[in-house]
């Protein structure tokens, strides 16, 4: 997995409320099971003029040049919800969104985000509003940064924002890029002592 520490980058301001998986990718742009072939089926119902095309609609959010590099997602409430499609991680991250700024997240979403590299940010509806309407005034030069080792977002304005992740094994994982088995692993000598421990009361067992 790609770690995540921090990143200053454009914020594309997409903030209504529940922005749900099929939206962020329609289950007819997904024709494979790998994490690439994605990016251009991203939000592609809001994206495209037309069903299956891929005529931009010059007025939806990615679409506009003062977008382009984007890097960073603000949405609404309870983004992620709707089916578990992991796809929808996949194509925001292979578009290049490594960060969701939101007041809330659908728990599966926010799980395949993390396990993913991409990090989930939760902001209360103003702030994510405030900093939304200060992207849109300069879009080109409105960066915001996301901060996971000081656990901040920086605004366009300067003003700054703490924000923690569900767990500490959350931030670790996304810090350092680990998977499942990478954070079993940091528990390696507390395993091992167990099974010393247990291959002497129970030897039956390892037979």
């Amino acid at each position: 997995m790609e770690a995540f520490v921090r990143m200053t980058a454009v914020a594309a301001p997409l903030v209504r409320a529940n922005i749900d998986t099929d939206i962020i990718i329609p289950s007819r742009e997904m024709k494979s099971v790998s994490k690439t072939g994605l990016k251009d089926g991203l939000f592609a119902g809001w994206r495209y003029t037309a069903v299956g095309g891929r005529d931009p609609k010059p007025d939806f959010v990615l679409n506009q040049p003062e977008y382009a590099g984007v890097g960073i997602l603000l949405a609404g409430e309870n983004v992620g919800c709707g089916s578990s499609r992991e796809h929808a991680v996949w194509a925001l991250h292979e578009y290049g969104f490594r960060a969701v700024i939101a007041p809330s997240f659908n728990p599966i979403f926010y799980n395949n985000c993390v396990r993913n590299g991409l990090c989930p940010v939760i902001l209360p509806a103003d702030v994510v509003a405030a900093i939304a309407a200060q992207v849109e005034a300069d879009p080109a030069n409105a960066k915001v940064t996301v901060d996971l080792e000081a656990q901040k977002v920086t605004a366009p304005d300067g003003s700054e924002y703490g924000f923690t992740l569900n767990n500490e094994e959350d931030r670790i994982a996304l810090l350092n890029g680990y998977d499942a088995v990478d954070l079993t692993l940091l528990h390696k000598d507390a395993i091992d002592a167990f099974i010393a421990s247990d291959q002497g009361q129970r030897p039956w067992v390892y037979l």
